[in-house]
């Protein structure tokens, strides 16, 4: 008897996800979605989708050439404005031209989507510049974004959603930046809850994009090798670059990799659009199982699963 009831309580509860899942806010018309990152790749291809819906899209591009681009391809209902998040007197900017194309309604979403990847390699290849140059984007530029507009979504009682990662693999900025977004998101997800404010974070697998082409990957790779000091060459080995580019960098990103982009563009819509969002969102069968297993595995199992895909340099074998 307790089986059956238990089964029922179950159904019940799934039938009523179900339900919540599936019911959208109302007025999409009226609404106004700010994206960073339009140049291309999900902040691109999400544009044009939520401007087929029927919202106001706010696309903020790096550069001039990506914002005719994307006029190009979307409906007048669209705007773009130059935006670099990197520089506080372009957030100013964008920001001041946000409020004025808003007005009274406010800015129902923001969705920091801009970053980079530039220079995957161990940690000790890298210097100070390097891991900044990545952090400004992808931490500090996201949290001043996020500032200078929360008065304008806490206006329209409306939803902020940014891009973080998982499972730290080669050293870089990328990575410590993305744990970031996920720290920042999840205290300011308590701090918004009594505005109203819901607090989204997508968490995406590996998708073939600019910042994941193996080519651009192994190009900053090989740079920061030649810029290596004799005896540090020598501890890892003339071949480990070779090895790299056949092994960890090239075969498991092409792998794990899928030209789908709209599998995190179509999650990161139902973020916006469900009356119900979810506090986090997972695409990709690679974030789902591997990674997300990864990130919950005590340290010395994640440690042995990462190491059979990295090449092991010639002091430590």
């Amino acid at each position: 008897m307790w089986l059956y009831l238990a089964a029922v309580l179950v159904g019940l509860y799934l039938l009523r996800r179900w339900h919540w899942e599936r019911q959208t806010v109302l007025r999409l018309s009226e609404k106004y979605v700010l994206i960073t990152g339009c140049d291309s790749g999900f902040g691109n291809l999400l544009a044009r989708q939520l401007d087929a819906r029927g919202l106001r899209v706010l696309a903020a591009c790096l550069t001039s050439s990506g914002a005719a681009q994307l006029r190009a391809a979307a409906s007048p209902r669209l705007q773009t404005v130059l935006l670099d998040v990197t520089s506080s007197q372009s957030i100013a900017a964008a920001t001041a031209w946000v409020r004025e194309c808003v007005g009274d309604r406010g800015l129902w979403e923001l969705v920091n989507n801009a970053g980079t990847a530039i220079l995957t390699a161990p940690n000790e290849w890298l210097t100070k510049d390097d891991f900044v140059k990545v952090l400004d984007v992808n931490l500090v530029g996201l949290i001043e974004v996020t500032l200078s507009l929360l008065p304008l979504v806490q206006q329209a009682w409306g939803q902020v959603a940014s891009v973080t990662g998982r499972v730290s693999f080669f050293g870089r900025g990328y990575c410590i930046s993305k744990y970031g977004v996920e720290i920042f998101s999840n205290s300011l997800r308590h701090e918004m809850c009594p505005f109203g404010v819901q607090i989204s974070i997508i968490k995406p697998g590996s998708f073939w994009k600019g910042m994941t082409d193996p080519v651009t990957v192994m190009k900053g790779f090989k740079h920061l090798w030649e810029q290596l000091p004799a005896e540090t060459q020598a501890a890892y080995s003339h071949h480990y670059p070779e090895t790299c580019e056949y092994i960890p960098v090239s075969i498991l990103l092409h792998r794990l990799s899928s030209s789908c982009l709209s599998r995190v563009t179509s999650i990161m819509a139902h973020a916006l659009l469900a009356r119900f969002p979810h506090s986090r969102y997972v695409a990709g069968w690679d974030a789902r199982l591997a990674l997300l297993l990864l990130s919950y595995c005590p340290a010395w199992l994640t440690d042995a699963a990462i190491s059979f895909f990295l090449p092991v340099p010639a002091r430590g074998m």
